[in-house]
């Protein structure tokens, strides 16, 4: 199973002799539903492709399916009302329980009570990240129950049509853009990609590769965010977090931020993805490849092999 990751490709384009490495002949399918309304605007990236492009259009079938399908539709539109809610009060704890644990870490500590106080305050984060976790899982059966995906005539359509490119395919793509489109449209989908198909991916499309999607954004146009938990994707990379854009949108020159969010996903490996990332992962590979850069348990961005 070959997983080709890499830094953005807005000014550095390194697809082509990602795909070219692969030594594999024949259609590449694309899945850029974070493209949303662009998404059928691949013309360029099919020539990075070199022509070989095959766009599965998810977010295009998604409307098909809305439009088709009025129980779904109606399922949806409240799953979309729930969700908003829901990342409204994960946003309200969140927020309280990160400026507690600034407090704690900024607080003199004359007889050295610190240390556990701290560990204490990032297992409250950890405890909200997990609430929003399984609210959302809540919230996901409810639409399933509501109006069953295996019981829609069009899901089921567009299910089959799109499993059938895959297996015609050789390798699959996926760009960057939204990342929520893209891991919505994955799910409503059930995309499934083979193990035996060669996947690369960038930006949005990286981080759907992961088990936990996290959102990060310290120098965003309101201000600095906490970071999210925002979703689960296909899993194929399991046990990391990507971070794409690393030096744009965190602040790497802080050790107590990062030392926090560390500890805060110690069960995951924070893989930072920037211009002229290129990192291959192959099955049966042990940890992340060489050069990969890492946050550290301390703060620091170390690199893989170095």
């Amino acid at each position: 199973m070959t997983t080709i990751l890499l830094g953005p490709q807005r000014f550095t384009t390194t697809v082509t002799p990602a795909l070219r490495s692969l030594d594999a002949d024949g259609p590449v399918a694309v899945i850029n539903a974070g493209w949303e309304e662009r998404e059928g605007d691949d013309g360029e990236l099919d020539g990075l492709l070199d022509g070989r492009g095959r766009n599965l259009r998810l977010y295009e079938r998604t409307f098909e399916v809305l439009a088709e399908d009025e129980r779904f539709a109606a399922a949806g539109l409240a799953f979309r009302d729930r969700q908003d809610e829901l990342r409204a009060f994960y946003g309200i704890r969140l927020r309280a329980a990160m400026d507690a644990v600034a407090e704690v870490l900024h607080r003199s500590s004359p007889h050295g009570l610190r240390g556990t106080a701290v560990e204490a305050a990032i297992a409250a984060v950890r405890d909200v990240d997990t609430w929003y976790a399984g609210q959302l899982k809540e919230l996901y059966r409810e639409v399933d129950a509501a109006a069953p995906p295996e019981q829609s005539e069009p899901i089921a359509r567009h299910r089959s049509e799109i499993d059938a490119v895959l297996q015609e395919c050789c390798a699959v793509v996926l760009p960057g853009g939204h990342v929520g489109s893209l891991v919505r449209a994955l799910r409503l989908f059930r995309v499934r990609i083979p193990a035996h198909l060669p996947v690369i991916a960038w930006s949005a499309g990286a981080m759907a590769l992961t088990e936990r999607v996290v959102l990060f954004h310290d120098f965003g146009p309101h201000g600095a965010s906490f970071p999210e938990v925002y979703d689960r994707g296909l899993a194929r990379l399991p046990g990391i977090a990507v971070f794409p854009h690393a030096k744009r949108r965190l602040r790497l020159d802080d050790p107590e931020a990062l030392q926090v969010l560390a500890r805060r996903f110690a069960d995951l490996r924070l893989l930072l993805l920037d211009t002229g990332t290129f990192l291959r992962f192959e099955a049966g590979g042990q940890g992340l490849p060489d050069g990969a850069r890492v946050i550290t348990d301390e703060g620091r961005v170390a690199q893989v092999g170095a």
